[in-house]
């Protein structure tokens, strides 16, 4: 029942892409409206729904059978597109968040179980506010002691 709370919220929320609760029919038909009908396969028997869209990358669609490079270049963007999801930015400083808030509630959103299922846009900005981004701590420089 959570689970289908936090859906109707999200789908209310205009920030949370309503893609991300396609079903794997509505993500076929969504492949054969931007242009490819013969990738509607790919998608169908790898069973990729809306959550599991946000997984796609370009380096992804060769193992599910999309391999003409400009193909993949133009799908990789528009599910980038459609999630709302930055463009890499290769010049970006490693000290800030590797993605906005909508793009790290997604890539969590991507996950399965009880918990993710029940996650909220919104109780996802209030519980993660401050821990969202954690860069690893270099200890490649600490000086152990002599044995």
């Amino acid at each position: 029942m959570a689970a289908m709370t936090s859906t109707v919220e999200d789908l209310k929320n205009e920030q949370v892409p309503q893609c991300l609760y396609w079903t794997v029919d509505q993500v076929v038909d969504w492949i054969d409206n931007l242009g490819f009908p013969y990738y509607k396969a790919c998608f169908a028997t790898n069973m990729i729904n809306g959550r599991k869209l946000v997984t796609i990358e370009a380096k992804a669609l060769p193992s599910i059978g999309i391999t003409d490079f400009e193909h993949i270049k133009i799908i990789a963007k528009s599910i980038r597109d459609m999630l709302n999801l930055e463009e890499p930015d290769w010049t970006r400083s490693i000290s800030l968040p590797p993605r906005n808030d909508i793009g790290m509630y997604v890539e969590r959103k991507s996950g399965t179980g009880k918990n993710i299922d029940s996650l909220t846009f919104n109780k996802f900005l209030q519980d993660f506010k401050d821990a969202k981004w954690r860069p690893p701590l270099a200890n490649h420089c600490l000086i152990l002691p002599r044995c």
